[in-house]
């Protein structure tokens, strides 16, 4: 299956405070808050949701496009990225500005508070998806991640226009847009991703009910952190899945963009559903115990993780498509 993911490619600074912000936060000062954190040490990683997918696309064989802007800064983790089964070849090398920044301080308690500098993603506009596939080939979907907000909605519109399945996955530029916008990304995509929180902002944003978002997407996956995820489509039952559990917390970074690489590993090599989040879960749960968002490995871990939760019915079914190093 041949998937093109759009979005950020950025470069993550990533740093730990030892205490909690909420005993930083003083009720009856909100209005005018003015804090600075002294942290406890400093990961710069590669990051950006986009990159971040394709990355786990690739490590689990997967051979993805990536479709984004970059500065000229973008050489060494572009070869990275090359090394372990990305296809960078249509993405965007700015003249004038840097890669895309994201900074995140996350305290004990795993809160997080982060800022996103867009420096060369705001030139994802100018990329053609119509471009891209008379070029590179048809794609059997478009993902749709975090980006330029107009980027978004021109890759949401020539998805449609080209009559290629896109899945939508607005999450932390919901913020950034108007109704019609936040309309224009989810109607008509095959597949909606969004937290528990994301999915009351979507409904906000878009002024729809969440039975009038299902009754214009194919599914819509709501992870829910420790609680599982929640997957619903037009004429079937809920499914609820649990999460896998873990003892050893170490950063919850890119923990949703692992997820959502071993669903679509999991929906394009034709596992069922339950079996697709089942298997996100498992290699979120990776993600969460390493520090940065491609720095984790596959093992054989990642199907202990599986049997222990799910049982061994799904191991097996989940072995058959995801190959791990003995």
């Amino acid at each position: 299956m041949r998937i093109a993911v759009t979005g950020s490619i950025a470069t993550d600074h990533l740093t730990t405070f030892p205490g909690r912000f909420s005993e930083q936060l003083l009720p009856d000062r909100l209005a005018s808050v003015s804090l600075s954190f002294l942290v406890d040490d400093l990961q710069i990683r590669r990051g950006g949701v986009a990159a971040n997918i394709a990355f786990g696309l690739g490590l689990l064989g997967v051979t993805p496009l990536l479709v984004g802007a970059v500065g000229t800064d973008f050489a060494e983790y572009g070869a990275w990225l090359r090394m372990h089964g990305v296809d960078t070849s249509h993405v965007q090398v700015s003249e004038q500005s840097q890669t895309a920044r994201f900074m995140c301080i996350t305290d004990r308690d795993q809160n997080q508070i982060a800022a996103f500098y867009p420096g060369a993603m705001t030139e994802a506009r100018n990329i053609s998806l119509a471009d891209i596939t008379a070029s590179w080939g048809r794609p059997a979907l478009v993902f749709i991640a975090p980006d330029d907000p107009p980027a978004m909605l021109r890759h949401t519109s020539e998805s449609r226009e080209l009559g290629i399945p896109y899945a939508a996955d607005p999450s932390q530029q919901l913020a950034r847009l108007e109704k019609e916008e936040a309309r224009r990304l989810v109607d008509g995509a095959q597949s909606l991703f969004s937290n528990e929180y994301e999915a009351a902002l979507l409904c906000e944003r878009t002024g729809w009910t969440e039975q009038q978002v299902l009754d214009r997407v194919g599914t819509w996956v709501t992870t829910r952190g420790a609680d599982g995820v929640t997957v619903v489509a037009q004429g079937q039952a809920v499914l609820t899945v649990p999460a896998v559990h873990s003892e050893k917390v170490v950063d919850p970074t890119g923990v949703g963009d692992g997820f959502r690489v071993g669903y679509l590993v999991g929906i394009s090599r034709g596992l069922s559903r339950e079996r697709a989040v089942q298997l996100g879960c498992a290699l979120a749960t990776t993600v969460l115990e390493t520090v940065g968002t491609q720095e984790y490995r596959l093992s054989d871990d990642l199907l202990t993780r599986v049997v222990d939760t799910y049982g061994a019915g799904a191991c097996r079914d989940i072995a058959r498509c995801v190959k791990v190093p003995v």
